[in-house]
């Protein structure tokens, strides 16, 4: 589901239309894969993704032909952790972390409005 995602996604700024490539993509370690990796290299997105060991086991077997190890900035690797905790805070819906809803649209509602009331308690404890 990573590659439609990504044909979907828009990131807003204050003036003009939205960008369709972000800066960079942090994933843990399944989204480590070569499609996913060469998807974000030919549209030139910083992938923060680290390899998982039997990728790296697999790499190393290879010798040089196993190509070089994918960096990985650790710094900002660590900034994923806001994206997990609002998972969280997401699946504390019932609703939501048991897909209740028979259709897709009921579902995407539920998942914005728990976005919404979210997003209004930050503006709120924000002096």
């Amino acid at each position: 589901m990573f590659l439609p995602l990504m044909s979907q996604l828009r990131v807003g700024r204050e003036r003009g239309r939205p960008r369709t490539r972000p800066d960079a993509v942090r994933g843990d370690k399944a989204y480590s894969s070569r499609a996913i990796r060469a998807h974000l290299r030919a549209r030139g997105i910083k992938a923060v993704i680290p390899e998982p060991d039997d990728q790296k086991g697999h790499r190393k077997r290879r010798g040089s032909r196993g190509g070089r190890p994918v960096a990985l900035d650790v710094a900002d690797y660590k900034n994923r952790s806001v994206i997990e905790r609002r998972y969280c805070h997401t699946k504390q819906w019932r609703g939501l972390a048991t897909r209740y809803d028979k259709h897709a649209v009921n579902y995407r509602a539920a998942v914005v409005l728990n976005a919404v009331i979210a997003w209004s308690k930050e503006l709120s404890d924000t002096p």
